[in-house]
């Protein structure tokens, strides 16, 4: 490749860079790193990509990406299917990129409770304490990076995380991506159902990941969105997360029950826990046509009461499930987010 008086010019380039427009793909630092809770003897888990070498960005530059109900985040946003992760899709756009763990989730401390029986506590980590652990990271970035602000983003749960942390604190986010919004539930919940006594954790195994992820999908399709070696990366990740539950027979995913507490409390009693009116920055809704988890009408009413946001965006993608980042169309949403966040301001 050579410039010539202003002209780029390719010169057998391999096929993926001539379809980039020749754009050289950076190569990426990663760093992993705990934040200390607002709360004593609780450190979250954070990772961070970046393009090698750059250690400054603007705000538009810079997003914290958080995970839903049950399984952390590296699963999500950084899960190299083909050699490469949305994380560092991102990375590679010359973005300062942050995922992290709630407590309880993956790398981030795991409260006593669970070292104990599930029974023997109620349930922990809720909505309001991953809002608050959220904060601690966001605070954390604004003085590492010496910006007032930054994107969010957030999957299924997560969604009420972030649109919840917006709602209060406007003034340090750019932009909101809520990837599978979760909303007030009409029928059956995806997870934990309405059985009274919640213990502290509840328990996941493979099997029950898969009929979980392909719920509603035709038998025919199952394989063809999420192939098996795909699906093996992914449970082989998030299972390691856990040396506690992988050590269990078979192998399980722990996970914090106070996301079950708060469906009851407020998404199955028709009671939301947070106004989305009150969000006045820039919002991105996506999801996938088959989400059984979060369907379609719930990003449908959470983007009517976006009522005081900027600008606002509903974008479904095609054959793809609530976890439509680790299956065929994967390339899709990375797409589209990406077009949201690059958007001159």
């Amino acid at each position: 490749m050579r410039n010539t008086k202003g002209v780029l010019v390719c010169i057998f380039l391999p096929i993926f860079m001539i379809l980039a427009g020749c754009a050289i793909v950076p190569k990426i630092t990663t760093e992993s790193f705990y934040v200390p809770a607002k709360d004593p003897g609780i450190e979250l888990y954070v990772r961070n990509k970046r393009p090698e070498g750059v250690t400054k960005f603007e705000p538009e530059k810079i997003v914290l990406f958080v995970h839903g109900a049950t399984y952390p985040a590296e699963g999500a946003l950084d899960l190299p299917l083909d050699g490469m992760s949305w994380m560092d899709y991102i990375a590679q756009r010359g973005y300062d990129v942050y995922l992290m763990d709630i407590r309880g989730y993956g790398a981030s401390t795991r409260p006593p409770e669970m070292s104990r029986p599930p029974g023997e506590n109620p349930p922990i980590a809720n909505t309001e304490v991953a809002v608050k652990d959220v904060g601690a990271v966001v605070d954390h970035i604004l003085g590492r990076r010496g910006v007032p602000k930054i994107n969010l983003m957030g999957w299924s749960w997560g969604t009420a995380i972030m649109g919840a942390y917006t709602a209060k604190n406007n003034a340090k986010v750019d932009r909101l991506v809520l990837y599978a919004p979760l909303w007030l539930i009409k029928g059956a919940p995806p997870i934990g159902g309405g059985q009274a006594g919640l213990g502290a954790y509840r328990t996941v195994t493979k099997e029950e990941a898969k009929k979980r992820i392909v719920r509603g999908v035709a038998v025919e399709k199952q394989k063809e969105i999420l192939p098996d070696a795909w699906f093996d990366l992914w449970w082989e990740t998030v299972v390691r997360l856990d040396p506690v539950g992988m050590a269990q027979n078979p192998p399980v995913v722990r996970a914090p029950n106070g996301v079950i507490e708060d469906l009851q409390k407020y998404w199955m009693s028709g009671k939301p826990h947070y106004d989305p009116a009150n969000i006045t920055v820039p919002t991105l809704l996506v999801l996938a046509e088959w989400d059984a988890d979060t369907p379609p009408y719930m990003a449908q009413e959470v983007f009517a009461n976006l009522k005081n946001a900027p600008s606002k965006r509903l974008v479904m993608i095609g054959e793809g499930t609530h976890s439509v980042i680790m299956e065929k169309n994967r390339l899709q949403i990375f797409r589209e987010v990406q077009l949201f966040l690059e958007e001159p301001r």
